[in-house]
């Protein structure tokens, strides 16, 4: 019988697959089987394909995915003794012990002889017999653990001694279990109805989360303390309390939908459906009580975190809900609350509260990708101020004119419609020019928000300047600072331009200083200091007010600690003031052509000023860098808003530019912030992220800049800069970062190949530019010292070739990276030893080399050829037969320092020894001819 197309195509991607595992090719290895895999529809090839993939999971140290195949293989084939013995490796490396022990019995039951499972089982019988002695122990120091924790009467000390090691017991999987065996989570619940400690109640909180990082614990819990329970917890006024229950909420998402949003893992689809009932439940139970009175704003400001986090379509995909639960209107609640309106009924917010609000309602919006969908969410907006307005008292004006400020902070378009309706603007110029602060205050919020457009500026600069001048004079600061900030902001409209001036010449100077002066004034609140800091964000768009503030390290300081306090409304200003100084925004190249078109059109060129040329800005930067603005970024990394989370990368990048500028931003913690800003947010906000991180692996000890696991977190983004569609710079500083990482451990080196970066390594050693070829050939000289790397060299493939090839190229330094390689690989690998002789030219780049001006470069070919010379007679002979031995007899009979290094000539003069002495080819160097 012949065999139909599908079935040649299965079998010969799985052909290729095998090709590709041979050849140590393990990303294209496991494409090929998931392709064979979906073509297939026999459970025998299924069952092959599954066992192969899992194969090469093991490979890259995939353990979580090589258990999975393994065990979809047994499901079909039960008793495979490689599928057993491949699950067992993968539960031995996850020290799940006793899960690889009994795999390993099973395979010693279906194939006594087999030596490997011998051995395994020798090793893992007695790890078996030392956990259960260890569990055994461990086993009384919980009920100790226990006797001590829920015992109200022991000391403070000791509980909370104890409540700290609960959690690292249930960290182990081994203490996980002894815990749950002796219902702990229902001694915690019983527990925490009276306990009043905080840090304990935080471990009991962070032990839980621990528990839910299991998709069937997690289930048990949910249904064990319930979703109530887990709210009650997190209603606390205390923030680590708040945080660690949010936590725990978060844990549980990302099990039920198999998502991670840290490592940028997208929800799983499948179990996201499996697990909806239980997913939904969570987030509806938080939506429908997020405004209850008796909730505290610490709590209010983490479920609309969890909302915020959690809506977009590949994590819970819950936008559409969310609005037909009446999210939106629920959210304008809240955000439109104020302190004015102290009723029984008040909701308790926090000063993050609308901040957080506005980028929950923008976060929704963009879920919203239809006209359809989009046009339910402004018709639920519409309605909400539509029935506010019915009523047309001070509160409801109020708190309409709040709740449109906070969408204009948030989804723009949603806060432009709602300016363009009638009467609305009208509403909020006749708020700004009545005689009550509320209203005046509330209005100028309101004006500065909506005046973010030229187009929509036109009345509000008509109509409005005057009344912001007015306010200015009024004898209430609050309100003073307000139409300050109104006044800065219609004054920079013509941005960066330095033409257009929208008010007379030297005014964005007087407006700078009155912004100053509350700045700088201890006697001014939080709040002032603040507004005053939004003003100067658009006042600095003017290259005069940029020159003049950064040289007031007293303002400079002054927005450093107001960013460092943590308060989420501070960060527009002072981030966007930083930007401003550091010009870390995109501009447009400026063509002269174009230039001399727009003059020909009668059309305006903008101008740039000349102290916005690169030597004042890279002054600018270094100023901002010496007073310690990276701890300031840190602080404010923390937002949920993806726009602000790019503007904050752009600085970090910016600062990072100036070498001496990165070991500032380490010792001030940015190397973590940043490593949080390359995984979310904005595309180009985690490009300029991944780029600081590079540069910041070029000039610091990665083991400095990156201790711990954050080696290993910083690959990924690093990764992700070797795309055609990342510029130039980019891809050279990826590599050079990339190389100092892969010289660190083998275990970043195995993270890089775990991570698919061997491929897009190697694709720029073809790169046409020089520097950025040169980096790929240096980081690959790096990875040739993971055996890893050299087994795949050592495949049917051309790597080794190519790389030898580089050994004879025009730049030295390549030439230096490609030589260094094939010593290390030379040396471990007789296989890719004898590909030398695969290259034509092979004897002209030996003598290349040996005979090269550069010491460095001539010390490597002597390495080079002493290993061809030491593997056999014959790979000998083919040496000496060539021009090398001439060369090697130069080098050895110079014994000056300056024209050959001395290990050079110690390695020349043993290859020619061996020559003599072991293979009888030559004359013995040391016998003198006389």
């Amino acid at each position: 019988m012949t065999k139909t197309g599908a079935e040649m195509t299965t079998q010969q991607m799985k052909e290729e697959g095998n090709n590709a595992y041979k050849n140590g090719d393990w990303g294209t290895a496991i494409d090929k089987y998931t392709q064979a895999l979906s073509l297939s529809t026999e459970e025998k090839d299924h069952a092959v394909l599954y066992k192969n993939r899992a194969a090469v999971h093991l490979k890259v140290d995939d353990f979580e995915n090589a258990v999975k195949d393994c065990t979809k293989c047994l499901e079909l084939s039960p008793k495979d003794p490689k599928a057993l013995f491949r699950r067992a490796q993968a539960y031995e490396a996850q020290e799940q012990f006793e899960k690889a022990y009994a795999d390993a019995r099973a395979v010693q039951a279906v194939d006594p002889k087999n030596k490997e499972i011998q051995e395994m089982l020798s090793k893992l019988h007695k790890i078996v017999q030392d956990l259960l002695e260890e569990k055994t122990k461990t086993s009384g120091k919980v009920q100790q653990l226990f006797e001590i924790l829920f015992d109200p009467g022991c000391e403070k000390d000791k509980r909370e001694t104890c409540a700290n090691n609960m959690v690292a017991l249930a960290k182990e999987r081994a203490g996980a279990e002894l815990l749950l065996k002796e219902n702990v989570v229902g001694r915690i619940v019983h527990m925490l109805k009276a306990e009043k400690n905080h840090e304990i109640r935080v471990a009991c909180a962070r032990t839980l989360s621990e528990f839910c990082k299991d998709l069937e614990r997690a289930k048990e819990i949910l249904k064990e303390v319930g979703i109530p329970w887990l709210l009650e917890l997190m209603n606390s006024k205390e923030q680590t309390v708040v945080n660690a229950t949010q936590y725990t909420f978060q844990t549980l998402f990302n099990t039920l939908a198999g998502m991670d949003i840290k490592q940028e893992k997208k929800a799983d689809r499948v179990l996201r459906a499996a697990n909806q009932k239980e997913i939904d439940s969570l987030m509806a139970t938080m939506v429908s009580i997020v405004t209850q009175r008796t909730m505290t704003g610490e709590c209010r400001d983490a479920i609309i975190e969890l909302v915020l986090k959690n809506v977009e379509w590949d994590r819970l995909d819950w936008g559409d809900k969310f609005i037909k639960m009446g999210g939106i209107e629920k959210m304008l609640d809240i955000c439109s609350e104020l302190e004015e309106f102290d009723f029984e009924s008040r909701i308790d917010i926090t000063e993050n509260t609308r901040m957080t609000t506005s980028i929950c309602l923008s976060k929704v919006y963009e879920t919203q990708y239809e006209d359809k969908t989009r046009n339910i969410y402004h018709e639920r907006v519409d309605e909400y101020i539509r029935l506010r307005l019915l009523t047309p008292d001070l509160e409801h004006k109020v708190r309409v004119t709040v709740a449109i400020t906070t969408l204009l902070l948030g989804p723009l378009d949603v806060g432009n419609r709602l300016i363009a309706k009638e009467g609305i603007l009208e509403m909020m110029l006749v708020m700004a020019n009545s005689d009550e602060v509320l209203q005046q205050k509330v209005a100028c919020e309101a004006l500065i928000a909506a005046a973010s457009k030229k187009d929509k500026c036109k009345s509000i600069v008509t109509q409005g300047t005057d009344i912001l001048k007015k306010l200015y004079q009024s004898k209430n600061d609050s309100i003073r600072v307000r139409a300050l900030v109104g006044l800065c902001k219609l004054g920079s409209l013509g941005g960066t331009d330095a033409s257009m001036k929208p008010f007379s010449e030297g005014a964005s100077l007087k407006l700078a200083e009155a912004c100053r002066r509350f700045l700088v004034n201890p006697t001014k609140d939080k709040e002032m200091r603040r507004w005053a800091c939004e003003g100067l964000s658009f006042l600095t768009l003017d290259a005069d007010v940029k020159e003049k503030l950064i040289n007031d390290k007293n303002s400079l300081r002054s927005m450093i600690e107001l960013a460092k306090s943590g308060d989420m409304n501070c960060l527009y200003g002072v981030v966007t003031t930083f930007v401003n100084l550091c010009n870390a925004y995109d501009t447009q190249e400026i063509i002269p052509e174009m230039i001399e078109l727009a003059k020909f059109s009668k059309q305006h060129v903008p101008e740039k000023h000349d102290l916005d040329d690169q030597d004042f800005i890279d002054k600018r930067i270094k100023a901002l860098a010496e007073e310690g603005a990276a701890s300031a970024l840190v602080a404010l990394s923390k937002t949920e808003s993806n726009n602000s989370k790019e503007l904050i990368a752009r600085l970090f990048n910016a600062i990072c530019q100036m070498q001496e500028n990165r070991g500032l931003v380490v010792q001030q913690g940015g190397t973590k912030a940043l490593l949080g800003l390359a995984a979310e947010g904005t595309e180009k906000g985690k490009t300029v992220a991944a780029q600081a991180l590079a540069r910041i692996a070029i000039t610091i000890n990665p083991e400095v800049a990156f201790p711990g696991q954050r080696a290993y977190e910083v690959v990924r983004p690093l990764l992700k800069l070797l795309n055609p569609e990342c510029a130039a710079l980019e891809n050279f500083e990826a590599l050079m970062g990339l190389t100092n990482i892969a010289g660190m451990s083998e275990s970043t080196r195995k993270r890089i190949i775990k991570e698919k970066g061997l491929p897009l390594i190697e694709n720029y050693m073809f790169e046409p530019h020089e520097m950025i070829r040169r980096a790929a050939i240096q980081c690959m000289a790096n990875m040739c010292a993971s055996p890893d790397i050299i087994k795949i060299l050592e495949g049917e493939n051309d790597k080794f070739k190519y790389l030898f090839l580089c050994a004879s190229d025009e730049d030295e330094e390549i030439i230096k990276a490609a030589a260094g390689a094939l010593c290390m690989v030379m040396s471990e690998s007789p296989k890719c030893l004898m590909k030398v002789f695969q290259a034509k030219d092979w004897e002209e780049i030996l003598e290349f080399l040996l005979s090269h001006k550069d010491k460095d470069i001539q010390y490597r070919g002597t390495i080079i050829v002493y290993l061809l010379v030491c593997h056999d007679k014959q790979t000998a002979e083919k040496i000496i037969d060539t021009h090398c031995k001439t060369a090697l007899e130069a080098i050895n009979k110079i014994d000056n320092p300056e024209f050959v290094m001395p290990k050079a000539r110690e390695y020349a003069h043993n290859t020619l020894k061996l020559c003599a002495t072991q293979w009888k080819l030559v004359k013995d160097p040391d016998v003198s001819d006389d």
